[in-house]
């Protein structure tokens, strides 16, 4: 009998889209193995009724309480627990339903251990203090390759000293005889707006990205302060030295449609967040130069297509925001030691 006790995928009936912004707003598919954490984006939580949630589960897999039962979500979230076929596993998940969290100016000053206490995670914290895990990495995908380091030794992790107080700290790390057998020798230190989906880590990492967040106004330009060392010795996806390459950083910003014309829900990954046809405007920082110093980056949106205003005061734009110690780094092209610091991003809207 099936050992597995996963939820695969939740969704609400079609009967309550009024309290939501969109239709894709109401279902949450291709959930990670190790996410055990799920929100949905309402209107206001404060009007809800009871909702009946639905679940696809793994195969012979029950869940408390029952599928499809009315729940109160209006205060709190509330705990299912689903049991293996075998009656033997089980796993609790959480599952809520949140106000959107607007936040345009990010300190990187939330931080704590991941559920397991491997390595680090960062929140946003809202006018209404409101913290939400806006911020992934992929630390999630380190952790298989070297399990038993400190969560400081990840690639990405919390720095005390930023430009004002705490900062991120993105640093290209090897990855072991790990790296050597499935041919992935680094893995760069990284932080996007979005969602790690671990579930691809070991098959196609660049689907583990899920790319960007629903935002209601449309970007202008993105500030904040960055410093960058490269790594002593460039190396590609064979580990060969690349003599006279030097590592470089990457930061840039993408606005997309997150639905297309019969309101599926869009999300772009790490093979087409640059190419996708649902990319509104791109913004990128194209000269980031080595630096000790705290120094300022600035990039602006280049227009590609027009914004529907409707369609954007219901949701239905993502913004995805990257930060990477190795501009190559998803090819695990890079130079190891490579750090990138980014401190006080500030995103300025247009008609703001």
């Amino acid at each position: 009998m099936n050992m597995e006790c996963d939820i695969l995928e939740a969704w609400v009936g079609e009967e309550n889209l009024t309290y939501f912004y969109n239709k894709a707003d109401m279902r949450i598919s291709d959930v990670p193995s190790d996410e055990q954490k799920l929100e949905f984006t309402v209107r206001s939580r404060a009007t809800l009724p009871q909702l009946a949630l639905h679940f696809t589960l793994s195969p012979g897999a029950t869940i408390t309480p029952a599928n499809g039962s009315l729940q109160d979500f209006s205060k709190e979230a509330v705990t299912y627990t689903v049991t293996s076929e075998d009656g033997q596993w089980k796993k609790q998940y959480t599952i809520s339903f949140t106000n959107p969290v607007s936040v345009s100016k990010f300190d990187f000053e939330n931080y704590s251990l991941d559920e397991k206490g491997k390595y680090y995670v960062w929140y946003e914290k809202a006018e209404d203090g409101t913290l939400s895990s806006m911020w992934a990495s992929g630390n999630g995908g380190y952790m298989i390759a070297k399990p038993n380091v400190a969560p400081e030794a990840y690639p990405t992790a919390p720095d005390p000293n930023g430009y004002e107080g705490s900062c991120v700290k993105l640093t290209t790390c090897d990855t072991g005889s790990w790296g050597k057998t499935f041919k992935k020798p680094i893995a760069a230190g990284n932080l996007f707006l979005g969602n790690f989906n671990s579930t691809y880590a070991m098959t196609n990492t660049l689907k583990t990205t899920e790319m960007g967040l629903p935002f209601m106004q449309e970007p202008l330009k993105v500030t904040g302060y960055y410093k960058y060392t490269p790594g002593d010795v460039f190396t590609d996806k064979d580990k060969t030295v690349v003599a006279g390459r030097v590592d470089e950083p990457s930061i840039y910003a993408v606005f997309y449609r997150n639905q297309d014309a019969d309101g599926n829900s869009i999300v772009l990954h790490g093979d087409d967040v640059m190419t996708s046809p649902y990319i509104v405007s791109i913004a990128q920082a194209t000269s980031l130069p080595s630096t000790t110093e705290w120094k300022m980056f600035e990039m602006t949106f280049d227009q590609h297509k027009a914004v529907d205003q409707s369609i954007l005061e219901n949701r239905g734009y993502n913004l995805a925001m990257v930060f990477s110690s190795s501009k190559t780094g998803d090819k695990f092209e890079g130079a190891v030691g490579s750090t990138l610091y980014v401190d006080k991003v500030n995103i300025t809207f247009i008609g703001k």
